[in-house]
């Protein structure tokens, strides 16, 4: 899974800001440091959706910070088949001939908020000529 670190800086007006040194767009306030995270977690989301709706590379993570969010599974494998498709200069249409779906269906397996099945997304890599490994650490 990948896991983002983000910084806490405190801000003149009592808050936390919150960023993403991975992920530049992705940035947040918060009260405390409980509320930053929660904050934090929704700005990666919406950071890392604009990456997928752009067709741009998603930056995986590297850097260290004072605290993480780490992307669920599924959230995780479907950053993962964009970056695929970016690199090998597939569209969406192309998937979707592909794996003889309808748009709508290849649209919601690269949506972060909707709850695709990791087995949609198996089938992508494939048809891209990857296989999706899940892993125990």
């Amino acid at each position: 899974m990948l896991t983002y670190c983000y910084t806490l800086t405190p801000d003149d007006n009592d808050t936390l800001l919150v960023q993403f040194p991975d992920l530049p767009e992705a940035a947040a306030v918060g009260e405390n440091a409980d509320n930053a995270k929660a904050n934090a977690v929704e700005a990666l989301e919406a950071a890392l959706q604009m990456y997928l709706d752009a067709r741009r590379p998603v930056p995986l993570p590297a850097a260290v910070g004072a605290g993480a969010v780490t992307l669920p599974a599924v959230q995780t494998a479907k950053v993962l088949l964009s970056n695929e498709m970016v690199m090998q200069g597939i569209r969406k249409a192309e998937l979707a001939r592909r794996l003889t779906l309808h748009m709508p269906q290849v649209d919601r397996m690269l949506d972060l908020s909707h709850a695709s099945k990791i087995e949609a997304i198996e089938s992508a890599f494939a048809v891209l000529g990857k296989r999706l490994n899940i892993e125990v650490v």
